[in-house]
């Protein structure tokens, strides 16, 4: 399928002719369910979709010194993401200019991309540096500005770095507000790796996506992040303090996600458990986390991590515990800490998730370079309880859509309106709108959860059931 859309200008403004879009969201609070299985839908986003997004290509831990590359792979596309020094990342399509073969595979340190089948040879730098036999080959197909690896638009942001493959795509600071301002804001940047898991679930790639776009699962699927699941004192006259509440909520994140709220933090919280607070309840929470906040700051510092001021960025209104930002990143922080999620598809029905557990480290504490993951089953054993949890559901989720007993997929339009708002700029992508039309609705889906049905700007249906 080849991308056409009419454009013109009249009175200094673009207009444009939106493409259909074969079960489009008609109704803001109802998607279709044919969206996470359809062969063709999941065609458009492979050609309208990922080729124009920026995508989170690798965390920067995993290419700490000069050669040092990964492959990323997003459907049938590879690029090389290759640290050139200690400023400069750059990205290639990993493709042979000969005859098309992969250079590298999965990650390594090279000086030199040799391709492994007649040993044509490049730099770091995408300079051609070697053609066996050059004598044999026709000066033009010599060029040495034709002989270049291809970039890839590449940025460094937030500890990671970002690929798109379109040149003409908005830079990635546009496509990224009011997200990366915020983490900007917390020193999303020194957060470094403790841990990397992944999982092939057999799921579209956006109905994984859309599972943690709403907290109203969670009295359901993680009970034990409810009040009521608190332990019984032995003492059943005497109930919890607020202080051994937050002490149990902390645990309860910090072992469900193995280290969401890391265990320094923990520690530090209960030090401060038997802490004189006010009698009302909302002075009292304000004290306790004012005063933890402190210590946490205090006591990383003292290690010489960079760490934000946690108070100064609640009264910024920098607390909330996720943000998502599109089409496939997320953040959760806690306290000093953070767990990030990247979700990219593998078919139809099948998508690879990745975990990855963020901590400030001190900068002279040496850590090894995170090891690529072997996906595990959505039910292996191993994973922690929240994510346990959240991979039980998708499954039977994916098979329920196709039931001819459902549908639709019928939302709040009050806590459930980022998936809407995640779906419809899909849809946009898919109509092949510009990218003013478009950046702004990108940025009203780059927030935390649990919001409402957003105006993105373009009220038209994109409707059609084939293409």
């Amino acid at each position: 399928m080849k991308m056409v859309t009419t454009r013109s200008t009249h009175d200094s403004q673009r207009d444009w002719t939106p493409l259909p879009v074969p079960w489009a969201v008609q109704a803001v609070d109802r998607i279709p369910k044919q969206r996470y299985y359809d062969p063709e839908f999941y065609a458009l986003e492979t050609e309208l979709l990922w080729p124009r997004v920026w995508q989170m290509a690798c965390r920067l831990e995993e290419i700490p010194k000069p050669g040092d590359y990964v492959e990323y792979e997003i459907l049938d596309e590879s690029v090389i993401v290759v640290r050139l020094d200690a400023d400069n990342v750059r990205a290639y399509h990993n493709a042979c200019r000969h005859r098309g073969v992969k250079l590298v595979e999965g990650n390594g340190n090279r000086r030199t991309f040799v391709c492994p089948f007649h040993g044509w040879c490049w730099g770091i730098d995408g300079r051609n540096t070697f053609v066996l036999r050059p004598e044999e080959f026709d000066v033009h197909n010599l060029d040495p500005h034709d002989l270049r690896l291809v970039s890839v638009r590449c940025e460094v942001w937030g500890g990671c770095a970002w690929i798109n493959l379109d040149d003409d795509a908005p830079p990635f600071r546009d496509c990224f507000e009011p997200f990366a301002s915020i983490y900007d804001a917390w020193k999303v940047e020194s957060l470094r790796v403790e841990w990397w898991q992944s999982c092939r679930l057999p799921v579209n790639w956006k109905l994984a996506t859309a599972a943690f776009m709403e907290g109203y699962h969670v009295p359901q699927t993680h009970p034990q992040l409810l009040p009521s699941s608190m332990p019984t004192l032995p003492d059943a006259a005497r109930p919890p303090g607020l202080a051994q509440t937050n002490l149990y909520f902390m645990r309860a994140l910090g072992e469900g996600m193995a280290g969401m709220t890391h265990e320094n933090d923990v520690r530090i919280a209960e030090g401060l458990q038997d802490m004189e607070l006010p009698a009302d309840p909302a002075e009292a929470m304000a004290v306790w986390r004012s005063t933890l906040n402190d210590a946490i700051v205090r006591w990383h510092r003292a290690r010489g991590c960079d760490i934000p001021d946690l108070n100064e960025l609640q009264r910024r209104g920098i607390d909330e515990a996720i943000n998502f930002a599109f089409p496939h990143y997320f953040l959760l922080p806690q306290y000093s800490s953070a767990s990030s999620y990247r979700i990219r598809p593998l078919g139809p029905e099948e998508t690879l998730f990745e975990i990855w557990s963020l901590t400030r480290i001190p900068p002279e504490q040496s850590t090894a370079k995170p090891t690529l993951p072997v996906p595990m089953a959505p039910d292996d054993p191993r994973w922690p309880p929240i994510p346990a949890q959240d991979f039980s559901n998708l499954p039977r989720q994916q098979k329920g859509l196709h039931s001819k007993g459902f549908e639709y997929m019928r939302l709040s339009s009050r806590i459930e309106g980022l998936i809407s708002n995640f779906e419809r700029v899909i849809d946009g992508f898919l109509a092949g709108l510009p990218y003013e039309v478009l950046v702004p609705a990108i940025q009203k889906t780059n927030t935390t959860i649990d919001v409402p049905v957003a105006d993105l700007g373009f009220g038209q249906r994109f409707g059609g059931e084939s293409r």
